[in-house]
């Protein structure tokens, strides 16, 4: 059986763990060929030891402005092309308004927001090189966030960068789509991730709750009923990488069991 995606090439920023291994592992499924990259080479050859032989895998820190022009260079070197580029690695620290730090701010921003830009920015420019054709665009998907569309009062900081995330993502698509590259993203909600057992820590600590309990009280709150599975992102996913979303530009698309309601 042929695939959405049979012969396409996908980078794939914070590969190894979570959202973004559950999406190398359905875009191979679906006939690509897929780089992942974490941050450390460790990290790395473990995820591709467990994708198999239509991956690889590369050490890279997104505040570094070398590693991210390197790495990109030689994934599209390695790969042949890069089809489709997905900005997902991020960080998050969660810290009442009056207990941020520069610190905190500028990781956060450094690789959430100057991450994705840079890394885009890095593919765009191998994208253009080669001349993309209308029925054959480049595909760029940002991971955003549902914390992008709203505050939270203890995540002031994370909040802000996915905003941006969702604004560069709307600027980017409309000066790329002239080089035939479309750009979008997706807002996940709430995801069973480690990225959330380390939230659900620092909820613990502000709230006085005990470990796993703000999970529960969140997972409660969503209106289908359940945390989200990295599974669960997979199909927008593949949809927006794939010639079924031609046609689609510069949108956010929530994919968090109803938590918002565009």
């Amino acid at each position: 059986m042929t695939g959405r995606l049979q012969n396409k090439t996908v980078l794939i920023t914070g590969g190894t763990q979570g959202i973004g291994f559950g999406f190398a592992e359905a875009m191979i499924s679906e006939g690509a060929r897929v780089c992942v990259t974490g941050l450390t080479v460790e990290e790395a050859d473990r995820a591709v030891l467990k994708l198999g032989h239509r991956s690889l895998g590369y050490q890279m820190d997104l505040r570094q402005q070398s590693e991210i022009e390197d790495t990109v260079a030689k994934a599209w070197k390695e790969l042949g092309t890069i089809d489709i580029l997905i900005n997902n690695a991020g960080v998050i620290e969660l810290l009442p308004i009056v207990e941020i730090t520069r610190k905190s701010f500028d990781t956060q921003f450094a690789i959430n927001v100057a991450g994705t830009l840079f890394t885009m920015q890095a593919v765009a420019k191998f994208m253009i090189s080669e001349h993309r054709k209308l029925d054959n665009p480049g595909k760029i998907i940002n991971m955003a966030s549902q914390a992008g569309r709203r505050g939270e009062g203890l995540a002031g900081v994370y909040c802000a960068s996915k905003a941006a995330v969702i604004s560069l993502t709307q600027s980017a698509a409309l000066d790329l789509i002239k080089y035939n590259i479309n750009v979008n993203a997706i807002a996940p909600g709430v995801v069973n991730t480690p990225m959330w057992d380390t939230v659900d820590a620092q909820f613990g600590k502000y709230e006085g709750l005990a470990i796993g309990q703000k999970k529960e009280q969140v997972a409660h709150q969503v209106p289908i009923g359940r945390f989200g599975d990295p599974k669960d992102m997979a199909g927008m996913a593949i949809f927006l990488a794939s010639s079924e979303s031609n046609y689609i530009l510069a949108q956010t698309f929530g994919v968090d069991g109803g938590n918002w309601m565009a």
